[in-house]
C-alpha cells in the first residue's frame, strides 16, 4: 500500500490588516494633521501675541503696524505691573475661592454623584433630571435670583457670605450639577461587585465610596477638580456683580486697574495676564494626562 504525504496546511491567517505600504509614502503621519496644525496655530496666536505686547514700551504697543519683535524686551513691565496695584492680595482672594470652592466640589459631587449611580430612594429619576434641566439654563437668567438669595444669607445668617464679601463668590459655586453628573456617570462604570464584597465585609456605604469608588476614581476626580480650577480662577461676571471693594476682588476684577476711562496700559496689562495665566497653565500641564484616563475609563462598563 502507498501513502500519499499531504502537503502541510498553513493555519496562520493571512495578514488582513497589514497597513498598505503607499499609505505613508507621502505623509509620515495622519493627513488630519495637516488640518490640526492651521487651527492650533490660530488658537496659539493670541496667546502669543499677548506674551510680545508684556515685553513691548507703551510706544509699540500702541503703533500701527505692530511690532512682532520688540526692540529690547521690557521685563520689567511684569514688576510694574505688580507693584502698580495689589496683585498680590487679589492673587490670594483668588486662591482662596479657588481652594474652597474646590473641596466643596470634590467632596459634595461625590456624595451626590454616588448616591444617584448607586442608592436606591423616590424619586431619584425625577430628580436626576430636573438636576440636569438646570444646566440648559444659561447663567444670566439666574443671576438676579441667585444674588438676592447671596444677599439674604448676608443679612440673616453670616455677613461673610454676604455682598460684597468674599464669601458671596464662594457661596452659589460649592457644588454644581456638571460636577454631579460627570461623577455619577464615572461612578456607573465602576464594578457594583467590588461594593457588593465589600458590604459583605460589613462596610458602611460611606466606607464603600471613601475606600473603594474614591481611589478607582482619581482619573475623574483630577479633571473634575481641573475643570473647577480653572473656572473658580477666571470667573468674571459674578465678581463683577457682587464685589466692589478693593481688598474683596479676585484677580479678572483686578486687572481693570490698567484700562481706564481713556487710555489702556497694554503692555502692564498684558503681563498682569501672563502672571494670572501661569498657574492655570500648571494645572493643566499637570491634569492633562488625567482627562484622557477619565475619557477612557467612562467609555467602559465593569
Amino acid at each position: 500500500m502507498t501513502t500519499t504525504a499531504m502537503p502541510p496546511v498553513s493555519t496562520v491567517a493571512p495578514d488582513t490588516e497589514s497597513p498598505d505600504p503607499t499609505s505613508r509614502r507621502w505623509l509620515p503621519f495622519s493627513p488630519w494633521h495637516l488640518v490640526l496644525i492651521p487651527l492650533t496655530f490660530i488658537l496659539i496666536v493670541p496667546l502669543l501675541w499677548m506674551l510680545i505686547t508684556s515685553l513691548e514700551t507703551e510706544g509699540e504697543a500702541n503703533r500701527f503696524p505692530p511690532v512682532l519683535i520688540p526692540d529690547s524686551p521690557r521685563f520689567e513691565n511684569y514688576a510694574d505691573a505688580w507693584a502698580s496695584a495689589p496683585f498680590g492680595h487679589f492673587f490670594v482672594n483668588s486662591a482662596l475661592v479657588t481652594l474652597v470652592v474646590l473641596v466643596s466640589n470634590l467632596i459634595v459631587c461625590s456624595l451626590a454623584g454616588y448616591a444617584f449611580a448607586r442608592v436606591r430612594f423616590l424619586g431619584r429619576g425625577a430628580l436626576f433630571v430636573t438636576l440636569m434641566a438646570t444646566l440648559m439654563v444659561p447663567f444670566q437668567v439666574t443671576m438676579i435670583p441667585v444674588f438676592l438669595i447671596v444677599k439674604w444669607f448676608g443679612d440673616n445668617i453670616w455677613e461673610g457670605l454676604g455682598i460684597d464679601h468674599i464669601g458671596a463668590l464662594m457661596l452659589p459655586n460649592l457644588a454644581t450639577a456638571f460636577g454631579i453628573f460627570f461623577l455619577r456617570q464615572f461612578f456607573q462604570t465602576v464594578p457594583v461587585e467590588l461594593e457588593e464584597a465589600a458590604r459583605v465585609d460589613g462596610t458602611s456605604r460611606l466606607g464603600v465610596l471613601f475606600k473603594i469608588i474614591l481611589p478607582l476614581s482619581l482619573p475623574a476626580l483630577s479633571t473634575l477638580a481641573a475643570l473647577t480650577v480653572l473656572t473658580s480662577w477666571n470667573d468674571f461676571l459674578w465678581p463683577l456683580i457682587v464685589i466692589t471693594s478693593q481688598d474683596q476682588m479676585t484677580i479678572p476684577l483686578g486687572l481693570s486697574y490698567f484700562q481706564g476711562a481713556h487710555r489702556v496700559k497694554w503692555p502692564l496689562l498684558m503681563a498682569a495676564n501672563v502672571m494670572s495665566l501661569l498657574p492655570m497653565l500648571l494645572v493643566f500641564i499637570g491634569a492633562q494626562r488625567y482627562f484622557v484616563q477619565s475619557v477612557a475609563s467612562t467609555g467602559l462598563k465593569g
